[in-house]
Protein backbone atom coordinates (compact mmCIF):
# COMPACT_ATOMS: atom_id res chain seq x y z
CA UNK A 1 0.00 0.00 0.00
CA UNK A 2 2.72 2.48 0.95
CA UNK A 3 4.15 2.42 -2.58
CA UNK A 4 0.83 3.71 -3.92
CA UNK A 5 0.16 7.39 -4.57
CA UNK A 6 -3.63 7.26 -4.49
CA UNK A 7 -5.96 8.53 -1.79
CA UNK A 8 -9.56 7.33 -1.76
CA UNK A 9 -10.82 10.93 -2.04
CA UNK A 10 -10.40 13.79 -4.50
CA UNK A 11 -10.33 16.48 -1.79
CA UNK A 12 -9.25 16.75 1.84
CA UNK A 13 -12.40 18.17 3.42
CA UNK A 14 -12.19 16.36 6.75
CA UNK A 15 -10.67 13.37 8.52
CA UNK A 16 -14.14 11.85 8.62
CA UNK A 17 -13.84 11.23 4.85
CA UNK A 18 -10.45 9.47 5.05
CA UNK A 19 -9.91 5.74 5.48
CA UNK A 20 -7.29 4.32 7.82
CA UNK A 21 -5.29 3.41 4.70
CA UNK A 22 -5.45 7.04 3.51
CA UNK A 23 -4.08 8.23 6.85
CA UNK A 24 -1.27 5.66 6.76
CA UNK A 25 -0.40 6.70 3.20
CA UNK A 26 -0.19 10.35 4.27
CA UNK A 27 1.98 9.36 7.26
CA UNK A 28 4.29 7.38 4.96
CA UNK A 29 4.84 10.33 2.62
CA UNK A 30 5.12 12.72 5.58
CA UNK A 31 8.13 10.71 6.71
CA UNK A 32 9.70 10.98 3.26
CA UNK A 33 9.13 14.74 3.13
CA UNK A 34 10.41 15.17 6.69
CA UNK A 35 13.73 13.84 5.38
CA UNK A 36 13.59 16.38 2.53
CA UNK A 37 13.07 19.41 4.76
CA UNK A 38 16.01 18.36 6.93
CA UNK A 39 18.42 18.17 3.97
CA UNK A 40 20.76 21.03 3.02
CA UNK A 41 18.69 21.50 -0.17
CA UNK A 42 15.13 21.49 1.10
CA UNK A 43 13.31 21.53 -2.23
CA UNK A 44 12.00 18.83 -4.57
CA UNK A 45 10.43 19.33 -8.03
CA UNK A 46 7.40 17.15 -7.24
CA UNK A 47 4.76 19.84 -7.99
CA UNK A 48 6.75 21.95 -10.43
CA UNK A 49 3.85 22.23 -12.91
CA UNK A 50 1.12 22.72 -10.28
CA UNK A 51 -0.39 26.05 -9.20
CA UNK A 52 -1.86 26.30 -5.69
CA UNK A 53 -4.02 29.13 -4.35
CA UNK A 54 -4.15 29.80 -0.60
CA UNK A 55 -7.53 31.37 0.21
CA UNK A 56 -7.74 32.55 3.80
CA UNK A 57 -11.07 34.15 4.68
CA UNK A 58 -10.16 33.93 8.37
CA UNK A 59 -7.01 35.11 10.17
CA UNK A 60 -4.18 32.61 10.36
CA UNK A 61 -0.43 32.74 10.83
CA UNK A 62 0.96 29.25 11.48
CA UNK A 63 -1.35 27.32 9.16
CA UNK A 64 -1.02 29.76 6.25
CA UNK A 65 2.77 29.96 6.53
CA UNK A 66 3.05 26.18 6.93
CA UNK A 67 1.03 25.55 3.77
CA UNK A 68 2.94 28.20 1.83
CA UNK A 69 6.29 26.75 2.87
CA UNK A 70 5.10 23.21 2.04
CA UNK A 71 4.03 24.37 -1.43
CA UNK A 72 7.33 26.11 -2.10
CA UNK A 73 9.31 23.10 -0.87
CA UNK A 74 7.43 21.08 -3.53
CA UNK A 75 8.27 23.71 -6.21
CA UNK A 76 4.62 24.62 -6.83
CA UNK A 77 3.57 28.06 -8.07
CA UNK A 78 1.77 29.80 -5.21
CA UNK A 79 -0.97 32.44 -5.13
CA UNK A 80 -1.87 33.96 -1.76
CA UNK A 81 -5.34 35.44 -1.34
CA UNK A 82 -6.51 37.45 1.66
CA UNK A 83 -10.24 38.19 1.98
CA UNK A 84 -9.50 41.50 3.69
CA UNK A 85 -7.96 42.86 0.48
CA UNK A 86 -10.39 41.28 -1.98
CA UNK A 87 -13.69 41.83 -3.76
CA UNK A 88 -15.41 39.70 -1.10
CA UNK A 89 -15.86 42.95 0.82
CA UNK A 90 -17.75 44.31 -2.21
CA UNK A 91 -20.27 41.46 -2.09
CA UNK A 92 -18.66 38.91 -4.41
CA UNK A 93 -19.73 35.33 -3.64
CA UNK A 94 -17.33 32.60 -2.58
CA UNK A 95 -17.92 30.61 -5.79
CA UNK A 96 -17.36 33.68 -8.01
CA UNK A 97 -14.20 34.54 -6.12
CA UNK A 98 -12.81 31.03 -6.51
CA UNK A 99 -13.88 30.69 -10.16
CA UNK A 100 -12.05 33.91 -10.98
CA UNK A 101 -8.94 32.48 -9.36
CA UNK A 102 -9.39 29.14 -11.17
CA UNK A 103 -9.62 31.00 -14.48
CA UNK A 104 -5.93 31.68 -13.90
CA UNK A 105 -5.41 27.90 -14.22
CA UNK A 106 -5.11 26.98 -10.54
CA UNK A 107 -4.98 23.25 -9.74
CA UNK A 108 -5.36 23.15 -5.95
CA UNK A 109 -7.17 25.48 -3.52
CA UNK A 110 -6.22 25.56 0.15
CA UNK A 111 -9.01 27.35 2.02
CA UNK A 112 -9.73 28.52 5.55
CA UNK A 113 -13.21 29.89 6.17
CA UNK A 114 -15.24 30.89 9.22
CA UNK A 115 -18.33 28.96 8.05
CA UNK A 116 -18.57 25.21 8.79
CA UNK A 117 -19.05 23.31 5.55
CA UNK A 118 -17.49 25.99 3.32
CA UNK A 119 -14.83 23.61 1.94
CA UNK A 120 -17.45 20.94 1.21
CA UNK A 121 -19.68 23.52 -0.49
CA UNK A 122 -16.80 24.68 -2.67
CA UNK A 123 -15.67 21.16 -3.60
CA UNK A 124 -19.09 20.51 -5.16
CA UNK A 125 -18.99 23.63 -7.32
CA UNK A 126 -15.48 24.16 -8.68
CA UNK A 127 -13.07 22.08 -10.72
CA UNK A 128 -10.01 21.94 -8.47
CA UNK A 129 -8.67 19.91 -5.59
CA UNK A 130 -9.79 21.47 -2.30
CA UNK A 131 -7.82 21.25 0.95
CA UNK A 132 -9.67 22.38 4.05
CA UNK A 133 -7.36 24.50 6.22
CA UNK A 134 -10.10 24.90 8.83
CA UNK A 135 -13.82 25.61 8.46
CA UNK A 136 -15.48 27.25 11.44
CA UNK A 137 -15.87 24.85 14.37
CA UNK A 138 -16.14 21.86 12.01
CA UNK A 139 -12.76 20.31 11.05
CA UNK A 140 -9.06 21.11 10.66
CA UNK A 141 -7.80 17.90 9.01
CA UNK A 142 -4.13 18.74 8.42
CA UNK A 143 -3.73 19.75 12.08
CA UNK A 144 -5.06 16.35 13.17
CA UNK A 145 -2.75 14.58 10.71
CA UNK A 146 0.32 16.48 11.92
CA UNK A 147 -0.68 15.87 15.55
CA UNK A 148 -1.02 12.13 14.91
CA UNK A 149 2.26 12.06 12.97
CA UNK A 150 4.00 13.93 15.83
CA UNK A 151 2.65 11.46 18.41
CA UNK A 152 3.64 8.50 16.25
CA UNK A 153 7.16 9.89 15.83
CA UNK A 154 7.59 10.00 19.62
CA UNK A 155 5.65 7.02 21.00
CA UNK A 156 5.27 4.69 18.01
CA UNK A 157 2.12 2.99 16.72
CA UNK A 158 -0.96 4.69 18.19
CA UNK A 159 -2.97 1.48 18.47
CA UNK A 160 -4.06 1.25 22.13
CA UNK A 161 -2.32 4.50 23.15
CA UNK A 162 -4.28 6.87 25.42
CA UNK A 163 -4.71 10.47 24.31
CA UNK A 164 -6.58 13.16 26.24
CA UNK A 165 -7.67 16.39 24.56
CA UNK A 166 -7.97 19.14 27.17
CA UNK A 167 -9.77 22.47 27.02
CA UNK A 168 -12.37 24.12 24.84
CA UNK A 169 -13.73 21.05 23.03
CA UNK A 170 -17.01 22.76 22.22
CA UNK A 171 -15.56 25.41 19.89
CA UNK A 172 -12.60 23.44 18.54
CA UNK A 173 -12.28 22.10 14.99
CA UNK A 174 -8.91 20.65 16.05
CA UNK A 175 -10.58 18.46 18.68
CA UNK A 176 -13.10 16.95 16.27
CA UNK A 177 -10.51 16.18 13.59
CA UNK A 178 -8.15 14.74 16.22
CA UNK A 179 -10.87 12.47 17.59
CA UNK A 180 -11.70 11.12 14.12
CA UNK A 181 -8.01 10.60 13.24
CA UNK A 182 -6.94 9.02 16.53
CA UNK A 183 -9.92 6.65 16.63
CA UNK A 184 -9.16 5.49 13.08
CA UNK A 185 -5.58 4.77 14.14
CA UNK A 186 -6.77 2.69 17.11
CA UNK A 187 -6.01 5.10 19.94
CA UNK A 188 -8.17 5.44 23.04
CA UNK A 189 -9.38 9.05 23.31
CA UNK A 190 -10.68 11.11 26.22
CA UNK A 191 -11.69 14.75 26.49
CA UNK A 192 -11.26 16.89 29.58
CA UNK A 193 -12.60 20.33 30.44
CA UNK A 194 -15.44 22.19 32.11
CA UNK A 195 -18.87 20.67 31.49
CA UNK A 196 -19.87 23.85 29.64
CA UNK A 197 -17.05 23.37 27.11
CA UNK A 198 -17.72 19.71 26.29
CA UNK A 199 -20.51 18.88 23.78
CA UNK A 200 -23.31 16.90 25.41
CA UNK A 201 -23.37 14.17 22.75
CA UNK A 202 -19.60 13.69 22.45
CA UNK A 203 -19.75 10.14 23.83
CA UNK A 204 -21.36 9.17 20.52
CA UNK A 205 -17.88 9.60 18.99
CA UNK A 206 -16.55 6.83 21.26
CA UNK A 207 -14.55 9.05 23.61
CA UNK A 208 -14.32 9.13 27.41
CA UNK A 209 -15.17 12.30 29.33
CA UNK A 210 -12.92 13.12 32.31
CA UNK A 211 -13.63 16.34 34.18
CA UNK A 212 -10.69 16.15 36.63
CA UNK A 213 -7.45 17.20 34.93
CA UNK A 214 -5.15 15.33 37.32
CA UNK A 215 -7.04 12.09 36.64
CA UNK A 216 -6.88 12.76 32.91
CA UNK A 217 -3.11 13.38 32.94
CA UNK A 218 -2.49 10.26 35.04
CA UNK A 219 -4.51 8.20 32.50
CA UNK A 220 -2.92 9.59 29.33
CA UNK A 221 0.15 8.82 27.25
CA UNK A 222 -0.40 12.13 25.45
CA UNK A 223 -2.15 15.35 26.52
CA UNK A 224 -3.12 17.67 23.66
CA UNK A 225 -3.89 21.06 25.22
CA UNK A 226 -6.31 23.44 23.49
CA UNK A 227 -6.73 27.16 24.10
CA UNK A 228 -10.02 28.70 25.16
CA UNK A 229 -11.47 30.24 21.99
CA UNK A 230 -12.94 33.47 23.34
CA UNK A 231 -13.51 34.78 19.80
CA UNK A 232 -16.11 32.04 19.18
CA UNK A 233 -17.97 32.55 22.46
CA UNK A 234 -21.18 34.52 22.80
CA UNK A 235 -21.42 34.12 26.59
CA UNK A 236 -19.34 33.20 29.67
CA UNK A 237 -18.65 29.45 29.88
CA UNK A 238 -16.71 29.55 33.19
CA UNK A 239 -16.38 32.03 36.08
CA UNK A 240 -12.92 33.46 35.30
CA UNK A 241 -9.57 32.79 33.62
CA UNK A 242 -8.03 32.37 37.08
CA UNK A 243 -10.56 29.66 37.93
CA UNK A 244 -9.99 27.94 34.57
CA UNK A 245 -6.21 28.03 35.03
CA UNK A 246 -6.48 26.49 38.51
CA UNK A 247 -8.66 23.60 37.32
CA UNK A 248 -7.45 22.99 33.74
CA UNK A 249 -4.06 24.65 33.40
CA UNK A 250 -0.94 22.47 33.33
CA UNK A 251 2.04 23.61 35.40
CA UNK A 252 5.21 21.78 36.38
CA UNK A 253 3.99 20.98 39.91
CA UNK A 254 1.01 19.21 38.41
CA UNK A 255 3.26 17.13 36.14
CA UNK A 256 5.76 16.28 38.89
CA UNK A 257 2.94 14.82 40.99
CA UNK A 258 2.32 12.15 38.30
CA UNK A 259 3.92 8.69 38.23
CA UNK A 260 4.36 9.04 34.45
CA UNK A 261 4.37 12.39 32.64
CA UNK A 262 2.47 12.33 29.33
CA UNK A 263 3.71 13.89 26.12
CA UNK A 264 2.46 17.51 26.06
CA UNK A 265 1.16 18.95 22.79
CA UNK A 266 -0.58 22.15 21.69
CA UNK A 267 -1.83 23.18 18.22
CA UNK A 268 -1.13 26.86 18.96
CA UNK A 269 -1.41 29.67 19.58
CA UNK A 270 -0.64 29.05 23.25
CA UNK A 271 -2.23 31.24 25.90
CA UNK A 272 0.81 31.03 28.16
CA UNK A 273 -0.11 31.02 31.80
CA UNK A 274 -3.62 29.72 31.05
CA UNK A 275 -3.66 26.19 29.59
CA UNK A 276 0.13 25.82 29.89
CA UNK A 277 2.77 27.64 31.89
CA UNK A 278 5.89 28.69 29.99
CA UNK A 279 7.90 26.23 32.10
CA UNK A 280 5.82 23.34 30.73
CA UNK A 281 5.53 24.66 27.16
CA UNK A 282 9.31 25.02 26.90
CA UNK A 283 10.16 21.79 28.74
CA UNK A 284 11.45 18.43 27.47
CA UNK A 285 7.95 17.02 27.99
CA UNK A 286 6.45 19.26 25.27
CA UNK A 287 6.80 18.67 21.50
CA UNK A 288 5.08 21.86 20.36
CA UNK A 289 7.90 22.99 18.04
CA UNK A 290 8.11 19.44 16.63
CA UNK A 291 4.44 19.80 15.69
CA UNK A 292 5.26 22.98 13.76
CA UNK A 293 8.11 21.29 11.85
CA UNK A 294 6.03 18.18 11.18
CA UNK A 295 3.19 20.37 9.90
CA UNK A 296 5.24 21.33 6.85
CA UNK A 297 6.07 17.70 6.03
CA UNK A 298 2.46 16.53 6.52
CA UNK A 299 1.08 19.32 4.34
CA UNK A 300 3.68 18.49 1.67
CA UNK A 301 2.39 14.90 1.75
CA UNK A 302 -1.27 15.94 1.47
CA UNK A 303 -0.63 18.35 -1.41
CA UNK A 304 1.59 15.87 -3.23
CA UNK A 305 -0.92 13.02 -2.96
CA UNK A 306 -3.91 15.13 -4.03
CA UNK A 307 -2.11 16.86 -6.89
CA UNK A 308 -0.67 13.54 -8.11
CA UNK A 309 -4.12 12.08 -8.75
CA UNK A 310 -5.23 11.94 -12.36
CA UNK A 311 -8.79 12.62 -13.51
CA UNK A 312 -9.75 8.95 -13.62
CA UNK A 313 -9.14 8.74 -9.86
CA UNK A 314 -11.89 11.25 -9.16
Amino acid sequence: MVNDHTLSCKHLIGIKDLTKEDIKLIMHWSGKFKEVINRPIKKVPSLRDITIANLFFENSTRTRLSFELAEKRLSADVINFSAANSSVGKGETLVDTVNNILAMKVDVVVMRHAEPGAAQFLSQRVDARIVNAGDGTHEHPTQALLDAYSMQSKIGDLQGKKVVIVGDINHSRVALSNIYCLKKLGAEVAVCGPTTLIPKQIHHLGVHVIHNLDEALAWADVANMLRVQHERMDKAYFPSIREYRMQYGVNMDRLKALDKIPLIMHPGPINRGVELTSEVADSKHAIILDQVENGVAVRMAVLYLLASQTDHNT
